[in-house]
C-alpha cells in the first residue's frame, strides 16, 4: 500500500508544475463534464485518481485470509462502517469521507440516507452544505433537481459535483446505513474553485441544463457549441462534413460480414442496429458485433449485450446507450480512430439473422492523449452459488478510463442474488480503492428491487419475476466518475447468492477507453460463450387457508418506519410481511385483514424470527392476542402456526395489531424488527 501510494503521489507532484497553467476545476466545468461524452475520448488532463469511501465491512481484509469467507473477504454486515466517530458542536458526527484535495466528490448513494448531511471544505469549521441526507439523495433540496439528486427503484442518489481545494470532510449525525461516497484526487497544485451552497444560484442555468440533458438522454450527449471549454474535451465537435453510413445484411449461420475501412483521424458517434431473426432473444445474444482501430481489435461483444440492454429487447434509455420499444438498438459512445477503422458481424447462431448496422462518422483531432473505445464480454453457465467467489469484469494494462459495466443473469430461484460487492483495484493496488456494498448498490439502487428503472447513468431495463426469479438486466456507466489508469486495471464482482445450493449463468460487458496498445483478459468469443439457458415456470407455493402478511393494507405506523414484502425461502406466498429500520419501543403497527362472513374464528399466526427483531405484542380489532412474542433467532427462520386466540370478527376489515414491547438481549442491530408470513382463520365453536 505504501508503494502504491508513494507512486502516486510522485506522479502528482510531477505534474504539479503544469497545473497553474490550466483553468481551474470548478463546479460549472464539472457540470458540464456530466453530458460531455466526448471528453471520455482523451485520458483527463489535469489527470485525476477515482476513488470511493464506503461502509463495506471492515473484516474483508484480503483474499486470502483465514476466516470462513462470510466472516473474512466476503464478509456482508455492510452498514454502520465509517472512517471514524467525532464529536463537533456538542454532537456526534460519523465521518464518511476524510480526504485531502485537490479534489471532488462526483457521486453520493445510499440505501437508507439517515440524518443531517455535512460537507465541510478546506478545513472550514462550518460547512458548505448541510442538508437532510434523504432530502438531498431524493431530488428534494433545492437547486439539486431529480435526475441530479433522486431516487430508483428505492436507492438514493446524488451527481451534484462538489470540489473542493485543500480538504473535505463528510459527515452524519446518524449512524447505521449504508453509503458510498466517490470522489476524485487531482495533483497538488491544480487550481480549483471550492463549492459552497451560495453557488447554486448561480449555477441554476447550468444545473437546469445538465438535468435536461439527463432527463432526455437519449437526444445525445455531448456539450454542444463553440462555449465548451473543459479541459477533457479533444476539440472535435460534429459537423456539417460528418458522414453516415450502414452494413446490411443477411447472415447465414456461421457467416461473417465486414464494413468498407472507414479512414481517420475520426470518429464514431452514433451506431444503431436492428436485428430481424426466428428467435430474437438468441439472435441477439449470438450475434457479435466487432470493431478494429489502427489494427487493434477493441470491441467483441453480443449485439444486445453491447447496447446494455441484456438478451431479448428490453426498452431504456440512458446518456450513451439504449434500446427503442421498436427493437432500434442505439450507442452515443464515441468512438475514435487515427487512421482506420472498421466494423464486422458474425453469426454463431443455428438460423439466418437479417442485421443492418448504422453509424455516422465525423473528424477527430487525434492527439497523444486520444484513446480508443473498448467494450469486452464474458459469460459462464451453470455456476455454483457455493463457494462464494469473485467475478472478473475486466482486466486491462495500458492506459486507460474505465467507464461502464453492464451485467445480466439468469436466476432460478426467487433468492436475491447480488450481495457482492465491486471491488476495483487502479494502477497496481494491493487493496482495492472501491470495495462496495452490494450488486444492486452499485448498480445504484438498493433492497434487492426489481422494480425496472431508467436514468442516463444505470438502469435495470429487465427484471422478469416474480422476486428475484428469472432474468435480470443493469448497467451503470461512469461519465462523472470515470476511473482513470496510467497502467492496469482490475474490476471484481462478488458472487454473493443467498440461496447457498442452486446454480446461475451470468454475462457481463465492461467498457474502458485506452490508448493504442493496452491490453485486456478478453478472450475471442466462442459459440459456447453465447448460450442462452431457459428456465422453468416458476411456482409459488402457499399455504392453504394463508391470509398473506406481505398483503395486508398497512392501516398504522410510523412514519420513518418501512413495510416491505420480504423474500423468505418456504414462507407462504415466497415472502413475509418486514416492518423494519428506524423502529422504537413502543412504536405500533397496524394492519387490515378482511373477513368475508361474520363468525367466531380461532386467529393463527406464523412468524419470521431474526437476529435483529423485537419482542411484539399482537392484538386483533384491539384486544390483545396472546402474550407477546420474542421474534429473536440467531438466524433467519419462520416458525409453528402461533394461536392468538379466539375472537368474534364482523365481515369486511378487521385490525391486525403489533406492538413493539421489547427485544430480546441478544438482538442486534436494528434490534426492534418483526416479520410476519401470514395468519390464518379456522371457524370457532
Amino acid at each position: 500500500m505504501l508503494v502504491r501510494r508513494t507512486a502516486f503521489v510522485a506522479l502528482l507532484l510531477s505534474l504539479a508544475g503544469c497545473a497553474t497553467t490550466r483553468p481551474p476545476v470548478t463546479s460549472r466545468a464539472l457540470l458540464r463534464e456530466m453530458t460531455d461524452l466526448e471528453g471520455l475520448t482523451v485520458y483527463p488532463d489535469p489527470p485525476f485518481r477515482t476513488a470511493q469511501s464506503s461502509s463495506y465491512d471492515r473484516r474483508s481484509t484480503a483474499p486470502s485470509q483465514p476466516e470462513p469467507p462470510e466472516q473474512g473477504w466476503f464478509a456482508n454486515n455492510d452498514a454502520g462502517h465509517f472512517v471514524r466517530t467525532e464529536t463537533r458542536a456538542g454532537r456526534t458526527e460519523y465521518v464518511l469521507l476524510d480526504v485531502a484535495g485537490p479534489g471532488a466528490i462526483v457521486r453520493i448513494w445510499s440505501a437508507n440516507p439517515k440524518g443531517t448531511l455535512r460537507i465541510y471544505l478546506d478545513g472550514a469549521a462550518q460547512p458548505a452544505l448541510e442538508v437532510p441526507m434523504a432530502e438531498l439523495l431524493s431530488g428534494r433540496t433545492p437547486g439539486v433537481p431529480d435526475p441530479i439528486g433522486y431516487v430508483r427503484s428505492r436507492g438514493g442518489n446524488c451527481y451534484l459535483p462538489i470540489p473542493y481545494a485543500r480538504h473535505c470532510r463528510v459527515t452524519s449525525d446518524r449512524d447505521q446505513f449504508y453509503y458510498h461516497v466517490n470522489y476524485r484526487t487531482y495533483p497538488a497544485g491544480t487550481p480549483v474553485e471550492t463549492f459552497s451552497a451560495a453557488q447554486l444560484a448561480a449555477l441554476a442555468p447550468d444545473l437546469w441544463q445538465t438535468t435536461g440533458r439527463l432527463a432526455a438522454p437519449a437526444q445525445g450527449g455531448t456539450w454542444p457549441g463553440p462555449e465548451v471549454t473543459s479541459s477533457q474535451s479533444s476539440g472535435a465537435r460534429p459537423g456539417p462534413d460528418g458522414k453516415a453510413d450502414a452494413l446490411a445484411c443477411r447472415l447465414s449461420p456461421g457467416q461473417t460480414a465486414g464494413s468498407a475501412r472507414l479512414t481517420g483521424p475520426a470518429a464514431v458517434r452514433r451506431l444503431a442496429a436492428r436485428v430481424t431473426a426466428a428467435d430474437m432473444d438468441l439472435a441477439l445474444r449470438q450475434t457479435v458485433l466487432m470493431m478494429t482501430c489502427d489494427g487493434q481489435r477493441t470491441i467483441e461483444c453480443p449485439l444486445g449485450d453491447f447496447f446494455g440492454g441484456g438478451p431479448g429487447i428490453n426498452a431504456y434509455e440512458s446518456l450513451p446507450a439504449g434500446v427503442d420499444a421498436d427493437g432500434r438498438l442505439w450507442s452515443h459512445w464515441v468512438m475514435p480512430f487515427e487512421k482506420t477503422a472498421e466494423f464486422v458481424l458474425r453469426n454463431f447462431s443455428g438460423q439466418d439473422v437479417q442485421v443492418t448496422l448504422e453509424w455516422s462518422v465525423t473528424p477527430y483531432r487525434w492527439t497523444d492523449r486520444a484513446m480508443h473505445f473498448h467494450a469486452g464480454f464474458r459469460a459462464e453457465y451453470d455456476v455454483p452459488t457455493r463457494p462464494l467467489r469473485d467475478l472478473r469484469v475486466l482486466e486491462a494494462r495500458g492506459r486507460g478510463v474505465f467507464v461502464g459495466a453492464a451485467f445480466s443473469i439468469s436466476n432460478p430461484v426467487r433468492h436475491w442474488w447480488g450481495e457482492g460487492d465491486e471491488k476495483i483495484w487502479v494502477d497496481g493496488e494491493s487493496f482495492p480503492s472501491f470495495f462496495g456494498t452490494g450488486t444492486e448498490d452499485y448498480f445504484g439502487y438498493a433492497w434487492a428491487s426489481n422494480v425496472p428503472f431508467r436514468h442516463a447513468y444505470h438502469n435495470q431495463p429487465r427484471s422478469d419475476g416474480p422476486g428475484n426469479y428469472g432474468g435480470t438486466a443493469n448497467n451503470r456507466w461512469h461519465i462523472l466518475d470515470r476511473i482513470p489508469f496510467e497502467r492496469d486495471f482490475r474490476f471484481d464482482l462478488e458472487l454473493w447468492h443467498w440461496h447457498p445450493q442452486t446454480r446461475i449463468s451470468y454475462a457481463v460487458t465492461a467498457y474502458w477507453y485506452a490508448r493504442p496498445g493496452a491490453t485486456d483478459g478478453f478472450a475471442p468469443l466462442t459459440a459456447a460463450d453465447l448460450q442462452l439457458r431457459p428456465l422453468p415456470r416458476y411456482v409459488v407455493f402457499t399455504v392453504p387457508g394463508a391470509i398473506e402478511g406481505e398483503k395486508l393494507r398497512v392501516l398504522r405506523k410510523r412514519d420513518a418506519a418501512r413495510v416491505d414484502p420480504h423474500l423468505q425461502e418456504g414462507a407462504s406466498g415466497d415472502e413475509t410481511l418486514l416492518y423494519h429500520y428506524d423502529t422504537n419501543l413502543g412504536d405500533r403497527l397496524e394492519l387490515g385483514f378482511d373477513v368475508p362472513q361474520a363468525g367466531r374464528y380461532r386467529v393463527l399466526a406464523r412468524f419470521l424470527k431474526s437476529r435483529d427483531f423485537g419482542i411484539v405484542q399482537w392484538s386483533v380489532n384491539d384486544s390483545p392476542a396472546g402474550p407477546p412474542v420474542d421474534l429473536y433467532a440467531p438466524e433467519p427462520v419462520l416458525t409453528d402456526e402461533v394461536p392468538l386466540g379466539t375472537f368474534d370478527l364482523p365481515a369486511g376489515e378487521n385490525r391486525l395489531g403489533a406492538e413493539l414491547v421489547g427485544t430480546n438481549e441478544q438482538s442486534i442491530y436494528q434490534r426492534y424488527m418483526l416479520g410476519l408470513d401470514y395468519i390464518r382463520l379456522e371457524p370457532a365453536p
